[in-house]
C-alpha cells in the first residue's frame, strides 16, 4: 500500500498555523482545494479541527518543509512512513503479515489494559489473534509473559485508529449500565442511635424491614383466623 497522508485537514491546519508555505503547496499535499486552505486560513473553516503535526507522524521532514518554504514552486513530498497503516478491511478473517506477528502479544497486552470493556472476539477481530492466546495474557499463563510491553496495536499497525475507535465505541455502547447496590440491611446501631424519635419514625422501611412488616401481617391473619380462645377452650372438662 502506498504512503497514504494521515488526516489531511488537520495536517492542513498545522501546515497554515506553523509554516509559511503557500496555499497552493499546503493544498497540493493535502489533496485540498485552494481556497479550502484559504478558508482554514482565515478561520472560516475546519474551527475545532486540533492541528497534526506531519513531523512528529514521520510524513514530513522539517528539511523538506525549509525546502519548500525556501522555493514556492517546490512541490512537498510525503516522506516513507515508519509504520504501514493497514487498509480498512470489510469482511473475513483479518491477515497479519509474518513480521507483524511477534508484535501481537504486545498489542494485546495493550489492548487488555487500556480497553478492558473489549469482548475477546473484538481483540481478535483488531489484532487477529486467538481467543486462547487472549485468555494466556489476560492470565499472565503466556509463555513469554515476562517480556511483554503493552503497545498500541495501531502504532505497530496492526489495526486502524478508525477500527479501534469503532470496536470501543461499540463495546461501549453495549456494555449494560452499572447498577447500583442497594442496601437490604437494617441502618448501623451507629448511625441511628444519636436520631431522635421522630427522624426514627419518619424514616421509610429498608426492604428487610418491609419484608418483616409482611411477614407479621401473614401471622396477625392467621391468628385472626383462628379465633380468640374460650373458656370451653380450656376447660378441662369440669
Amino acid at each position: 500500500m502506498a504512503n497514504t497522508l494521515l488526516m489531511p485537514k488537520a495536517t492542513a491546519v498545522w501546515l497554515v498555523d506553523n509554516t509559511a508555505l503557500s496555499f497552493e503547496q499546503i493544498a497540493q499535499f493535502c489533496k485540498l482545494h485552494t481556497l479550502e486552505v484559504k478558508a482554514i486560513a482565515d478561520g472560516e473553516s475546519a474551527q475545532g479541527i486540533k492541528g497534526l503535526d506531519p513531523i512528529n507522524t514521520g510524513q514530513l521532514t522539517r528539511e523538506e518543509i525549509a525546502k519548500a518554504e525556501s522555493d514556492p514552486n517546490h512541490a512537498l513530498k510525503l516522506a516513507t512512513s515508519k509504520y504501514t497503516v493497514p487498509e480498512l478491511r470489510k469482511k473475513g478473517p483479518r491477515y497479519t503479515p509474518v513480521s507483524k506477528r511477534q508484535d501481537r502479544p504486545n498489542a494485546i497486552l495493550w489492548l487488555v489494559r487500556n480497553h478492558p470493556e473489549l469482548k475477546d472476539a473484538q481483540i481478535s477481530r483488531l489484532v487477529g489473534t486467538t481467543k486462547n492466546t487472549i485468555e494466556q495474557i489476560r492470565n499472565r499463563t503466556h509463555w513469554n509473559s515476562a517480556n511483554l510491553q503493552p503497545v498500541d496495536p495501531v502504532a505497530l499497525g496492526l489495526c486502524s485508529q478508525i477500527d479501534l475507535d469503532f470496536e470501543v465505541q461499540k463495546a461501549a455502547k453495549n456494555r449494560p449500565p452499572e447498577m447500583q447496590e442497594q442496601d437490604n440491611s437494617l441502618l448501623p446501631a451507629s448511625e441511628t442511635e444519636n436520631l431522635p424519635v421522630d427522624d426514627l419514625l419518619s424514616r421509610p422501611p429498608t426492604p428487610k424491614e418491609e419484608e418483616e412488616l409482611d411477614a407479621n401481617a401473614v401471622f396477625a391473619r392467621l391468628s385472626s383466623l383462628k379465633g380468640p380462645e374460650t373458656e370451653d377452650d380450656n376447660d378441662d372438662g369440669e
